[in-house]
């Protein structure tokens, strides 16, 4: 059985694999909050900040402020039940 998380633990490595636009597909096929983050990550490692605040909004969250491997980091532990709640 496929969790709900997976594909979207699947976009992130995905974009770090290099693969932007797979991982976009990912993202924007899932309406919710966890997908809005990862929409958002991948617009700031897009470069389109204005996109990407709009996706934060969207989430829940405040713009990241490190770099797009440590909010990588981020979301995939959230994702995976490490750490809790919007930041």
């Amino acid at each position: 059985m496929i969790t709900r998380t997976e594909p979207l633990l699947r976009a992130i490595r995905l974009a770090l694999d290099g693969d932007w636009e797979g991982a976009h597909q990912i993202a924007q096929a899932d309406p919710g909050a966890d997908a809005a983050w990862i929409h958002a990550w991948l617009h700031r490692i897009e470069g389109d900040d204005a996109n990407a605040e709009y996706w934060y909004r969207r989430a829940g969250r405040s713009p990241a402020e490190g770099s797009t491997a440590e909010e990588a980091a981020t979301i995939a532990a959230s994702l995976s039940g490490n750490i809790a709640g919007p930041g």
